[in-house]
């Protein structure tokens, strides 16, 4: 008897309900092939790889400056400002934004790589 066969057949619900969560991911990453980044690729080419912690960070940060409780909340107006902000930044349009704004804007220089 193989084991898949012997998991099936098995009294342990625990072997039953780890092969049911092997099967349905299995099924879910066959099904949504097409939308999984390939991160050695993506590494290869200089791409960014993965942004969760920034979002989860900035969500975070806003969470926190928006409830009431805190001592210097935001206003909800604020956040979306901030957000505007982040997303021209994460663009490459951020330093353009702020000479527009700022028309004696100056960017620090970047380390150069040794």
């Amino acid at each position: 008897m193989d084991r898949d066969a012997a998991v099936a057949t098995s009294g342990h619900a625990t072997a039953r309900t780890r092969r049911k969560a092997v099967e349905e991911f299995q099924t879910s990453s066959t099904n949504n092939q097409g939308f999984i980044p390939n991160d050695g690729e993506r590494y290869r080419h200089g791409e960014r790889i993965s942004t969760g912690l920034v979002e989860a960070t900035v969500h975070q940060v806003l969470s926190q400056r928006c409830c009431k409780k805190h001592q210097r909340g935001w206003t909800p107006r604020g956040a979306h400002l901030l957000r505007q902000i982040r997303t021209r930044v994460l663009n490459g349009d951020g330093e353009a934004t702020f000479r527009e704004w700022y028309p004696g804007f100056c960017a620090a220089p970047q380390p150069m790589a040794a």
